[in-house]
């Protein structure tokens, strides 16, 4: 909000990015790679750039992460493939991310298209949700030649790549640049078109091989003793105003309580910030060595000039007057505030779509298939972490149980015909 992107977080040029790219080890069978939830395959792709072919590096990430550039902004890569690294034991990780974010950079000023739509099978699926792993979904099935068509609720594609994650983050033109790849590549997408009211399950069930349901947590949970008070605002819905107005927003406090702990939380603190609220407060339930945010994330906002209080617990409010408590020790604290902003979770709207939804805000099961065998589930409502690179993983493999199950019925019914 306050810089562009390229300007406060610029990327390798070609000489540093092959000057990290050669501290690369060169690991048999590589731990980063087998600690990429989505296969990227970063052993792979940095050896591309180590030895200058950056195009090959490219076909690599995108032949295995639809949202290859996304992720290589976003991704929290120090839980997953920084985190295996075998150079951390001597000094510190590989910038996998950095390599990753630069290669996906130069595909899109060298206009490389790298996947292609496959030969048609005859056969149709249904998308509903276009976060990025519905987005992922459609990307697999069209390039095994399937149509597909996603039913977006809402103006824009992308779920909350598009509506919560920061600017400052994510670009909004990186998220359009991968929705116009997949667009691009056959996806159909119905905006401002809500499943379950303006067009019914059983209608997508019938003209459709299989349904899969991807939509989101997008809707943020409220305490109860926060319900109805005009001094309360949710993070899901200032980060949507944020992103919708430009950062033009004029009705900004002069200071400004964050309740949370998690990333929302640190992206909206640091939003707050940016937007030259004085005075941000960010109280946690959690106490920083269980910090459920990124290091990353959480450095950020350290340095944005927010206060962080951790371990406590609201237990009153009284108009602007919060008192929070602490979970260990006998301390208690009262802060006055112009915005109260939760960011406590998120839930699932799941109406009419026909599915459970448990108190964790997931299918109450593994797994991808539910009772009915044409529909399916992914994203954050399936078991597993809530990243985007997880929501690509899961994408990925509903996607090929889907295949397995279209394909396997329809060989079954070319037999029962006597076509073989």
């Amino acid at each position: 909000m306050t810089k562009k992107y390229e300007t406060e977080a610029p990327g390798y040029t070609m000489t540093t990015v092959m000057e990290e790219a050669a501290r690369c080890l060169l690991c048999h069978d590589a731990p980063c790679s087998k600690a990429c939830p989505a296969d990227t395959d970063p052993a792979r792709f940095i050896r591309s750039v180590r030895f200058n072919n950056v195009k090959g590096a490219a076909e690599t990430i995108r032949e295995n992460n639809a949202l290859g550039a996304i992720c290589a902004r976003v991704c929290p890569t120090e839980k997953y493939c920084e985190l295996a690294c075998s150079r951390t034991g001597i000094d510190c990780p590989i910038d996998i991310g950095g390599i990753q974010r630069y290669v996906t950079d130069f595909e899109q000023a060298a206009k490389m298209d790298i996947l292609k739509q496959g030969k048609s099978n005859g056969h149709h699926i249904a998308i509903v949700g276009s976060g990025p792993a519905g987005l992922q979904v459609a990307t697999t099935m069209l390039t095994k030649g399937y149509a597909v068509d996603i039913y977006e609720k809402a103006e824009k594609a992308g779920g909350y790549l598009t509506y919560g994650i920061p600017e400052y983050r994510l670009p909004n033109d990186i998220v359009e640049y991968e929705i116009k790849r997949i667009v691009n590549l056959g996806a159909n997408i119905h905006y401002n078109t809500t499943v379950g009211k303006d067009i019914m399950m059983d209608e997508l069930k019938a003209n459709n091989d299989a349904v899969v349901i991807a939509v989101g947590a997008s809707e943020s949970k409220v305490l109860p003793m926060f319900a109805d008070n005009e001094n309360v605002e949710t993070a899901v819905g200032f980060l949507a105003r944020v992103k919708e107005a430009k950062g033009n927003i004029t009705d900004l406090p002069e200071n400004a309580v964050v309740v949370g702990g998690g990333d929302v939380a640190m992206d909206v603190a640091t939003t707050l910030r940016r937007l030259n609220v004085k005075n941000v407060t960010d109280m946690a339930y959690e106490e920083f060595d269980e910090f459920k945010a990124s290091k990353k994330e959480l450095k950020g906002t350290r340095e944005a000039g927010v206060t962080i209080v951790d371990g406590y617990v609201p237990t009153a409010v009284n108009g602007n007057e919060v008192t929070f408590k602490h979970r260990h020790i006998d301390s208690e604290m009262t802060i006055k505030s112009d915005k109260i902003i939760l960011a406590v979770g998120q839930r699932v709207n799941a109406a009419n779509l026909g599915i459970t939804i448990d108190k964790n805000e997931e299918v109450p099961y593994a797994g991808y298939g539910t009772a009915d065998p044409k529909v399916f589930v992914t994203g954050d409502i399936a078991q597993g972490d809530k990243t985007v690179v997880w929501a690509v993983r899961k994408g990925k493999e509903v996607a090929e149980q889907m295949d397995k199950m279209i394909m396997g019925s329809a060989k079954e019914a070319d037999l029962v015909g006597g076509n073989e």
